[in-house]
C-alpha cells in the first residue's frame, strides 16, 4: 500500500464533482508548502485556471473550497483557500493508524517499491587497478556505486554488481620488470600490505626510467610477453592479482561492499583478453573501423565526438577495446534489455560518450541503456595524487584515522561507560559511517573538500548525528521493556504530526533517488527525519508519561522512526551501532 497514492485518491474523491477541475492536472501540481500553516500539501492549479475561467486564482480557490464535502475516515481532514492556493490538511489520526502499522509490518522493506520490477541492471563500480594503491580517490566510486545498486534493488530492479578491475595493460610489463629486478617475492607473500610494496616498486621503475629511458621500452616488451603468454610474465602477473585482492577484500569487508559477478570478484579487464577479437571483427564487418597512421579508430558522424582509438599503430589493444568486448559479453550473458551503469569520475565523461555512441552505432544498445554515473573529486590542500611519484593518500589509512579519531572522542566523553569491545566496535561503525555519509550526502557530481572536523561532528548533517539519533531511539525502546503497539492517539502534538508527514515521504524519496541515481536524496531525508525526532525527543517525554495510551503510541512512533532511519542507512551502506 502506498499511502501517498491513497491521499491522492482521497483528494480525487473530494474534488471529482467540481466540473472545472476535470483535466486540470491538479494532482501533478500538489507539493509540500513552504510553511506548515499552508497545509500538509497544496496545489497552485488555480493560477493556471485563472485565464480560462476569467477569475482570480483566489476566487477559484474559494469556489473549490465552497463546493467540497469531505467523506468520513478520509485521510484529508480539511481544505482551505489561501492566496490562490488550495491547501490540504491531513487527518493525522487516520494517517497514523495506517502509516505506522504499515511501517512496522513491512519492517526492512518499508520504502521499497516495484517500479523496477522486470528490469535488469549492471552497476559497475569501484574498479581499482591491480598492483596500485586503493586510495581515497577510489572511495567515491566504491560507495556511490554500492549505494546506487542498493537503491535500485530496493526499487525492484534485478541488480548485478560488477567490479571491472584494472588487471591488464602496459603498466603490468613495468611491474613484472620491477619485481624481477628489485623485488622479493617471499617478502611480498608475507607482507601485511603487499600493494604498498608493489607501489614502491612501480615508483622505483619510474625513478629509474627518468635516468634511463630505455626502461620504458623494457616495460612495453614485458607486457607484450604477457600478452604472448610468457610463463614468467604470466606467473608474476597472477601473483600481483593475488597480492592485490588480499588487500582489496579487506577494505571491501570494512566498507560492507560486495559484488555479485564472477564469484564476487567481478570481471576484470583480463577476462576479456580473448574476447576483444570478436568485438574488433564486428566493428570491421560493419565498416566502423578506419585506419589512420597505422592505428585503427572509430570516427563519429559529423565529427560530433573526437575519434576513438581501438587498436594502436603497434597492434596493441587499449582500454576502449576491452570495454567494447566487456559490453558485448554483457549483452550475450544478461540479454539485450540489460541496462549498464558505469560509476566513475566525471573526467571520463568524453570517453564514455564515445563508448556509448560506438555501441549505438553497432546496434548493441539503445539510448538510455547505457548510463555514466559521474562523481567529482576529493580535494586536499596537498594537491593532486600521483601513483608514479608516490604521493598518494591510502584509503585504509583514512579509514584507520577516522576510527582512531572517534575512539578519542569516546575516551573524552563524560558519559563514557562502554566496555573496551564496545569502544572498538562503535569506533569502527561510527568512523567508517561518518566517511561514507560525508561523501554520499553531497551531490555525486560535485567535488568535495575533505574536512575531518565536519565529517566526525556529532551535530548537524553528519553520519554520527544520524547514528546517534538511531541509538537514542533504540535505547528508549530498550528501557520501555513491556508495552503495546498503539498506532494512533486522539490529540497529536505538532512534532508528532511532522514526524508522521516525514515518514510518509520515504517511498517517494526512494523512487526519486532510484530514477535519478542520487543517494544524497536519501541522506537529506534521513537527516531531516532525525532532526524532527530529536526535536520531538527534547520537547515531549516518552518513558515518563503517565497516560498509558499516549506512552504506547509514542513508543510505537519511536519504533517506526528507528525502522525507517535504519532502512535509509542500510541503503547508504552505513551500519548502525548498538551503543554510542
Amino acid at each position: 500500500m502506498n499511502l501517498s497514492n491513497q491521499i491522492k485518491n482521497d483528494i480525487i474523491l473530494i474534488l471529482e464533482k467540481i466540473d472545472f477541475l476535470k483535466n486540470s492536472g491538479i494532482l501533478e501540481t500538489l507539493e509540500k508548502p513552504p510553511q506548515e500553516e499552508f497545509g500538509d500539501i497544496a496545489s497552485n492549479v488555480c493560477f493556471s485556471l485563472a485565464k480560462e475561467l476569467k477569475k482570480s486564482p483566489m476566487q477559484i480557490a474559494q469556489d473549490i473550497v465552497s463546493k467540497i464535502q469531505i467523506p468520513k475516515n478520509s485521510l484529508i481532514q480539511k481544505i482551505e483557500a489561501k492566496g490562490g492556493y488550495v491547501n490540504f490538511f491531513y487527518n493525522h489520526q487516520e494517517l497514523s493508524k495506517l502509516l505506522i502499522k504499515e511501517i512496522l509490518k513491512q519492517d526492512k522493506k518499508y520504502g521499497s517499491s516495484k517500479i523496477g520490477k522486470g528490469k535488469k541492471v549492471i552497476v559497475e563500480y569501484s574498479s581499482p587497478n591491480i598492483a596500485k594503491p586503493f586510495t581515497i580517490g577510489h572511495l567515491r566510486s566504491t560507495i556511490i556505486g554500492n549505494a546506487a545498486a542498493n537503491i535500485l534493488e530496493f526499487a525492484g530492479w534485478k541488480v548485478y554488481r560488477d567490479n571491472h578491475l584494472g588487471d591488464w595493460g602496459t603498466q603490468f610489463g613495468k611491474q613484472v620488470y620491477a619485481i624481477q629486478n628489485w623485488g622479493d617475492e617471499k617478502e611480498l607473500d608475507n607482507s601485511k600490505n603487499p600493494v604498498k610494496e608493489l607501489v614502491n616498486l612501480y615508483v622505483k621503475f619510474h625513478q629509474e626510467a627518468e635516468k634511463n629511458p630505455v626502461l620504458e621500452e623494457e616495460g612495453r616488451k614485458w607486457f607484450k610477453r604477457l600478452e604472448d603468454r610468457n610463463p614468467i610474465a604470466r606467473r608474476l602477473w597472477k601473483k600481483c592479482i593475488e597480492w592485490s585482492m588480499k588487500e582489496f577484500n579487506r577494505i571491501y569487508k570494512r566498507l560492507n561492499v560486495k559484488f555479485t559477478e564472477n564469484n564476487g570478484m567481478g570481471y576484470g579487464e583480463s577476462f576479456f583478453e580473448d574476447k576483444m577479437k570478436d568485438a574488433v571483427e564486428e566493428l570491421e564487418k560493419k565498416n566502423l573501423l578506419k585506419e589512420s597512421k597505422g592505428a585503427k579508430l572509430i570516427f563519429f558522424p559529423n565529427d560530433k565526438l573526437p575519434p576513438l582509438m581501438i587498436i594502436k599503430n603497434d597492434g596493441a589493444t587499449l582500454y576502449s577495446t576491452r570495454d567494447l568486448a566487456t559490453d558485448k559479453f554483457r549483452l550475450n550473458k544478461y540479454g539485450k534489455d540489460i541496462v549498464v551503469i558505469n560509476e566513475t569520475g566525471y573526467e571520463q565523461s568524453l570517453y564514455f560518450n564515445q563508448i556509448f555512441a560506438a555501441e549505438e552505432m553497432l546496434g548493441w544498445y539503445k539510448k538510455g541503456q547505457r548510463y555514466h554515473l559521474k562523481h567529482g573529486m576529493f580535494r586536499f590542500k596537498e594537491g593532486k595524487m600521483s601513483t608514479r611519484k608516490g604521493n598518494v593518500i591510502w584509503l585504509e589509512d583514512v579509514l584507520d584515522e577516522a576510527v582512531e579519531k572517534v575512539k578519542e572522542k569516546i575516551e573524552k566523553s563524560s558519559n563514557n561507560k562502554l566496555s573496551d569491545k564496545q569502544k572498538i566496535n562503535t569506533a569502527e561503525t561510527v568512523g567508517i559511517g561518518a566517511i561514507k555519509y560525508f561523501d554520499l550526502s553531497h551531490d555525486s557530481v560535485n567535488d568535495i573538500v575533505f574536512d575531518w572536523e565536519r565529517i566526525l561532528s556529532f551535530d548537524g548533517d553528519t553520519g554520527p548525528y544520524l547514528q546517534y539519533a538511531y541509538v537514542r531511539g533504540k535505547n528508549i525502546l530498550k528501557k520501555a521493556k513491556k508495552w503495546k503497539e498503539t498506532y494512533s492517539f486522539e490529540k497529536l502534538s505538532n512534532e508528532e504530526k511532522k514526524i508522521l508527514n516525514k515518514l510518509l515521504e520515504l517511498p517517494s524519496i526512494i523512487e526519486k533517488a532510484s530514477k535519478e541515481l542520487k543517494p544524497n536524496y536519501i541522506c537529506n531525508y534521513a537527516y531531516e527525519l532525525s532532526d524532527l525526532f530529536n526535536t520531538f525527543y527534547h520537547m515531549h517525554p516518552v518513558l515518563q508519561i503517565q497516560d498509558k495510551n499516549l506512552k504506547n503510541f509514542r513508543l510505537t512512533l519511536v519504533k517506526a522512526f528507528t525502522t525507517t532511519l535504519k532502512n535509509c542507512l542500510t541503503l547508504l551502506g552505513i551500519d548502525t551501532p548498538e551503543v554510542m
